[in-house]
């Protein structure tokens, strides 16, 4: 039983190192942006 986790790992592993090799590596969720300050009061004068 322990021979046929073994190979079942090794298959899912190979999978996806195909899947990345075909269709790139894993999206990386995107960083929130940082807000930066701006000085309106200049413009509405």
């Amino acid at each position: 039983m322990d021979y046929i986790e073994k190979v079942l790992e090794k298959l899912k592993e190979l999978a996806r190192k195909l899947i990345e090799a075909l269709l790139g590596p894993e999206a990386e969720p995107e960083s929130e942006p940082i807000p930066i300050p701006v000085d309106d009061r200049s413009r509405r004068r």
